[in-house]
């Protein structure tokens, strides 16, 4: 599969351009909403939610300077038997259980209690998942890869944002239908199997899947770890400027995962915000999406200040971050410029991100990363057929003048 001309920046380090603008007003502006957020909602929620806006900044630094994406880790190994991503995968899953299942086995940690995020089994969970990976491929990037990417200074993502949101607030107008299908109700092996064999079986599937995907890759390079080399910086440079090694974010992202646990009740989840962003909006065009049965279990949040949703709080919080990290790294380029069906491949690839989240009960963080964590049953249904829908988006991308990167190991992000 030959590489294509792409309209996509390199994730995490904004396209150089002549007439960029000053590094530091979008620091400033960056810095000066962070400060006032957190001020805000210090006052008109509480400490916890100031401190998730927190927790959502330093996630979007940690996803920008890591370049820690899904989609491009799945596009080079598909592509290329590239496995360093996988690898880092897994071993942020691995640390993450370590971690998590103790917690959620005893069902409080520091004396607040904690719950994991689980999902039923069934038709959605694996349709949605399916349209999910393709939408990876075509969108640009994952749900934390869209948002980190928008704050760093990508155009293209904000058209696939926009349209995520949307697909997110039309998969709510069909729930219905979907939930109506065949199913069984969520499955938690941490609660199932005890302790010691969830923990167990999880440590070793992680280390089969990272075994097996450098075994493939060994096997088409000639014994090599080909994407085991990175273009990171030595020193203190290489935590200001980046980009930081796979495992540095991994292990980050596990950590400010934990304290999301310990502060909200709950892991990490990221795409329930767009679902709701997109209801508001369609509420405020007069659109009465408090009769639809999705919402109509959710009125609270649906008639809530968006300042009370946690999910809200840390995906802007994500932007805002990844803003700051770009800004520091240098002046940022705004590439205006998107080729139609690069642009249509946005919108095409958001849509089915947003409906596909929704019908999976979550996208790559929230079902796969916090479901794995949660020892619930359904991320193990979910990574499956989004990876299949992965491998289908990057044989369409080149139809859509997208990249399908190559022996590329000095080239990462989501």
């Amino acid at each position: 599969m030959n590489s294509s001309v792409s309209a996509e920046p390199a994730f995490g380090h904004p396209l150089p351009s002549r007439s960029s603008p000053s590094r530091w007003v979008p620091l400033g502006a960056a810095v000066c909403l962070l400060l006032a957020g957190a001020g805000y909602l210090l006052e008109a929620v509480g400490l916890r939610q100031s401190l998730l806006w927190g927790v959502g900044a330093l996630l979007g630094i940690t996803l920008y300077r890591a370049s820690f994406g899904f989609t491009h880790a799945w596009r080079v190994f598909v592509a290329d038997r590239q496995a360093a991503g996988i690898r880092a995968q897994m071993l942020m899953l691995a640390v993450g259980v370590l971690l998590f299942f103790p917690v959620l086995a005893a069902g409080e940690f520091a004396g607040s209690p904690v719950r994991g995020l689980t999902a039923p089994l069934g038709t959605s969970l694996v349709v949605g998942a399916f349209l999910f990976g393709i939408g990876m491929q075509l969108g640009g990037g994952c749900a934390s890869g869209t948002l980190y990417t928008v704050g760093g200074g990508s155009v293209r993502m904000l058209v696939t944002l926009f349209f995520f949101v949307l697909g997110s607030v039309w998969a709510t107008a069909d729930f219905h239908w979907w939930m109506a299908l065949p199913g069984l109700p969520p499955v938690v092996l941490l609660k199932t199997w005890g302790l010691g064999l969830a923990l167990a079986f999880h440590l070793l599937a992680f280390a089969a899947i990272a075994w097996g995907a450098t075994w493939l890759e060994r096997r088409r390079h000639g014994g090599q770890l080909v994407s085991s080399a990175s273009r990171s910086a030595r020193g203190a440079a290489s935590f200001w400027r980046g980009p930081w090694p796979l495992a540095w974010g991994g292990l980050a992202l596990v950590l400010l995962n934990f304290l999301t646990l310990w502060l909200s009740g709950r892991p990490w989840g990221i795409t329930s915000a767009f679902a709701l962003w997109g209801a508001k909006g369609l509420s405020l065009l007069g659109v009465d999406v408090a009769s639809w049965s999705y919402w109509a279990t959710r009125l609270d949040s649906l008639h809530a200040p968006t300042s009370e949703d946690v999910t809200s709080v840390m995906d802007i919080g994500i932007v805002l971050g990844a803003l700051l990290a770009a800004s520091l790294s240098g002046p940022m380029a705004w590439a205006w410029r998107i080729p139609l069906r690069s642009l249509l491949a946005a919108v095409l690839g958001g849509l089915m991100l947003g409906y596909g989240a929704r019908l999976a009960f979550g996208c790559n963080i929230g079902a796969y990363f916090s479901g794995l964590l949660s020892g619930s049953l359904h991320a193990w249904l979910w990574l499956p057929a989004a990876f299949a829908g992965s491998a289908l988006g990057v044989r369409l991308r080149p139809l859509f003048g997208l990249a399908v990167e190559r022996h590329s190991p000095n080239q990462r992000g989501c």
